[in-house]
């Protein structure tokens, strides 16, 4: 995973800064949205790493498919990435990118997954602990994992605060093994 985004970040930085530059930041972030979706459709990946398939044929069927969602720019950035062969980083690219713009607009993406549904009570005290820690305004993405046992898993950009019965009960094994 960390592959594809060494390969996905000259890509995002590009496209944030040019978005930053021209006052588009809004609308770079819903067409990498789009084009994150449409590579979700089985038979579009498919293509676009099929050698069957010519690169410009391709390449107009999801500029067809973009239109009406992406812009004179957008369109040249599919060009580009397919050209490349990159056009499968697009999720990479949308997700730095998005990391991106929330650091430009002074916020932090936390994604916190927890045994169980967290109470509101508990996502304010936990996002106040954040904002202290991390000197930012949170956005806080809380999801819930059965498997976690109990605790919680706490991921902000590249920090990860593993405090999950699961994760305590692997780090206990390795021990033991070791």
């Amino acid at each position: 995973m960390s592959e594809l985004k060494t390969l996905a970040r000259p890509y995002a930085e590009a496209v944030f800064e040019q978005g930053r530059e021209a006052g588009t930041i809004e609308q770079w972030s819903r067409m990498l949205e789009f084009l994150a979706l449409a590579m979700k459709d089985e038979e579009l990946a498919w293509a676009a790493v099929n050698p069957k398939v010519e690169k410009g044929a391709f390449e107009r069927l999801l500029l067809d498919i973009g239109k009406g969602y992406l812009d004179r720019e957008g369109e040249n950035f599919v060009k580009l990435l397919v050209h490349n062969n990159r056009i499968t980083l697009v999720d990479p690219i949308r997700d730095l990118f998005e990391q991106y713009r929330t650091e430009h607009e002074g916020y932090a993406e936390v994604q916190v997954v927890s045994a169980y549904p967290l109470a509101e009570d508990d996502r304010a005290a936990l996002t106040a602990a954040l904002e202290k820690k991390l000197g930012k305004k949170i956005r806080l993405d809380a999801r819930h994992n059965l498997a976690l046992i109990g605790g919680i898993v706490i991921q902000a950009g590249d920090k990860v605060i593993d405090g999950s019965v699961k994760g305590q009960l692997e780090r206990l094994a390795k021990r033991l093994k070791a």
